[in-house]
């Protein structure tokens, strides 16, 4: 039977008085993109930390693809590929010689596979690090975790700093990841980042792991907003009593609306009328959490 490739126990971290994270149980099989959700100060980067023994916990135990990270901790930073949330790289390197040095300590990797990588993400390899943008340092961190095609590639926070474009090519390498067999861990405070690549996602909220769920199910409950358009004023009424509406006011022409679940029963609503446009705006995360907590979802 294949070993997951993340499992914890009861992983619990305190600095001094302060709560890192409480309790947090968690299994990620091989071969899938696992989403890490959670907003700022959740713990997200703590988990990471404990994992890669970066850090030790309070108590509780980790394992990462089979392995002790405390007893064999050189043996699992061999295997995984890391991007930290705060990367930090030596100034005065360009970002080749970056790679060559990192590439070094990992006993070599193909310079195909590092040009490769530079490529799609457009890396200027060529300028001193200390004279790069912070979304271009981001792209060398990117190669850096990548370049050795690791089993598990663990990435905090990765499309920060990245426009939209890269951010897009960041996705297709992931998906090319999973296709080969090799597994993601990646911590986010995007909801829709997260609804666009993972199998599964976890919810850390303040310290605690509350919901392991299917990105089906985690759409089930995100609450999104939009503002209906419409070419004249419309009674707000009717639209209160569709299944999943959370709210409407009306403005003029405009029906702002929150609505959980499926979307479709508020569109045909919605088409009754003459439609003009349709505004939407990124699923609130805070709301999507207090959804689980009222469904039971919370562990």
């Amino acid at each position: 039977m294949t070993t997951p490739a993340i499992e914890t126990e009861g992983l619990t971290k305190y600095y001094g008085r302060s709560r890192g994270i409480i309790d947090v149980s968690l299994q990620v099989e091989r071969g899938e993109i696992f989403g890490f959700l959670g907003p700022n100060g959740a713990g997200k980067t703590t988990t990471i930390r404990l994992l890669l023994d970066l850090i030790r916990p309070t108590r509780g135990h980790a394992w990462v693809l089979g392995l002790d990270p405390q007893r064999d901790g050189v043996e699992v930073r061999r295997r995984v590929g890391y991007l930290p949330g705060e990367l930090a790289l030596y100034p005065d390197l360009t970002g080749q010689q970056a790679l060559e040095y990192a590439a070094h300590l990992r006993n070599g990797v193909p310079q195909k596979e590092i040009a490769r990588l530079a490529d799609r993400l457009e890396a200027d390899l060529n300028r001193p690090i200390r004279s790069l943008s912070h979304g271009n340092r981001q792209k060398i961190g990117l190669i850096m975790a990548m370049m050795h095609r690791p089993e598990l590639l663990i990435l905090d926070e990765p499309t920060t700093g990245l426009d939209p474009l890269m951010q897009q090519v960041l996705y297709e390498l992931l998906e090319e990841v999973r296709r080969d067999g090799r597994t993601v861990f990646f911590s986010s405070h995007i909801l829709p980042e997260v609804e666009r690549l993972c199998d599964r996602v976890g919810i850390l909220w303040e310290g605690r792991l509350v919901a392991v769920e299917t990105v089906a199910d985690l759409k089930r409950v995100a609450v999104r907003r939009m503002d209906l358009v419409f070419d004249g004023p419309v009674d707000p009424e009717p639209f209160r009593a569709i299944p999943g509406v959370r709210e409407v006011t009306a403005a003029g022409p405009t029906l702002h609306v929150a609505v959980q679940g499926s979307l479709d029963p508020l569109i045909k609503a919605a088409a009754q009328h003459t439609l003009l446009n349709i505004i939407t705006y990124e699923p609130n995360l805070e709301e999507a959490f207090l959804a689980f907590y009222r469904e039971g979802g919370a562990q």
